[in-house]
């Protein structure tokens, strides 16, 4: 089992990066100018597949945990309640990765790149984490 799970985080894991990629790439489309982004419909897809990229990863090392996903569509809270249990540093990340990149970014169409780049450096640091967990 443990090696079933090692294997299902490194599938996760391999997605998560492209999905990364595929932020990065639709950011640089995004077009900076100066202190914010020009084109906020290729920003917005960059936020939007940059927090997927986060929720993958929060999937693998809650497999690697055995913290048991819900029936349901999970919710911000679940992922929240899951990281409060074993890692506040990452909770305090992906509590960056939620308000900046998904409610600003994606929703809001918020395009400051010094804000942006902040949420996409903890975006990052979660997805590095289920890396050095496999």
């Amino acid at each position: 089992m443990l090696t079933e799970n090692k294997i299902t985080a490194q599938k996760i894991y391999d997605e998560a990066i492209r999905l990364m990629n595929n932020a990065h790439k639709e950011l640089q489309q995004a077009d900076k100018n100066g202190k914010a982004y020009r084109d906020v419909k290729h920003l917005r897809l960059a936020c939007g597949a940059a927090y997927l990229a986060v929720l993958k990863a929060i999937d693998g090392i809650f497999i690697l945990r055995n913290i048991p996903k819900p029936k349901r569509r999970p919710s911000i809270e679940y992922y929240q309640q899951g990281f409060s249990k074993i890692d506040k540093k990452m909770l305090h990340a992906l509590n960056v990765v939620y308000e900046q990149i998904h409610r600003c970014g994606y929703y809001d169409g918020f395009n400051d790149v010094k804000i942006l780049k902040i949420g996409f450096e903890e975006a990052q640091y979660i997805i590095n984490k289920l890396k050095s967990a496999i």
